[in-house]
């Protein structure tokens, strides 16, 4: 018998709140094909990654411009103009946040690969970050998923067994990862799927 599940976390980019730098992007670059291989091989995710654990923006930006001063207006425009990479909240994750918080059967949190010099600006855009019991930060803790430590970081400061939570992010690296750490996970694709893969574990109806 499954134990059951009283802690619920959810990863927050691209699941709770609308983040893609396409969204800026597409005002810079004339083409879908310029726009790509200027993600795809200058302002990389892996690149980004490395801010969200911690490399200040400043420092992330300098490296690039180094590295390709002909892009350095767009590259500077990563972080300069990082709020119009927002665009809202996911309303029908939303709506399964608000259900979840007022049955008040769980405790949920947030883990989150996230700068921590830009965490606050989200922080103060979006009421629904407000409505977790925690949320940890990767670049304030200097580390970040898929790492092992980082899951384990969340278990102990917020006293949760791993076989009583269910985690949910939209990339499958970081859901293998809680997986084999022993936490239940949902690969988030949209709110629809993920309704359903909650009525199916009981947790809404």
């Amino acid at each position: 018998m499954q134990p059951a599940i009283s802690t619920i976390i959810f990863d927050l980019g691209a699941v709770l709140i609308d983040w893609n730098p396409r969204h800026l992007y597409r005002k810079i670059f004339s083409s879908e094909e310029e726009m790509e291989n200027f993600l795809q091989n200058i302002c990389t995710s892996d690149w980004n990654e490395t801010q969200d654990e911690g490399r200040t923006l400043a420092a992330g930006t300098d490296l690039l411009v180094a590295d390709f001063p002909h892009h350095e207006e767009n590259i500077r425009a990563y972080y300069g103009r990082w709020s119009e990479m927002l665009g809202g909240e996911i309303e029908g994750t939303k709506n399964i946040l608000r259900q979840l918080k007022e049955s008040g059967q769980y405790k949920l949190y947030a883990l989150t690969n996230w700068s921590d010099e830009t965490f606050p600006i989200a922080l103060e855009m979006y009421p629904s970050l407000h409505w977790f019991d925690g949320v940890v930060v990767s670049g304030r803790e200097k580390m970040r998923k898929p790492a092992a430590a980082f899951y384990q970081l969340l278990l102990d400061r917020y006293q949760v067994a791993a076989g009583n939570a269910l985690f949910i992010d939209d990339n499958i690296r970081n859901v293998l990862a809680a997986r084999a750490f022993g936490i239940d996970s949902i690969l988030f694709e949209n709110p629809h799927q993920l309704k359903i893969e909650l009525e199916n574990r009981s947790i809404i109806i």
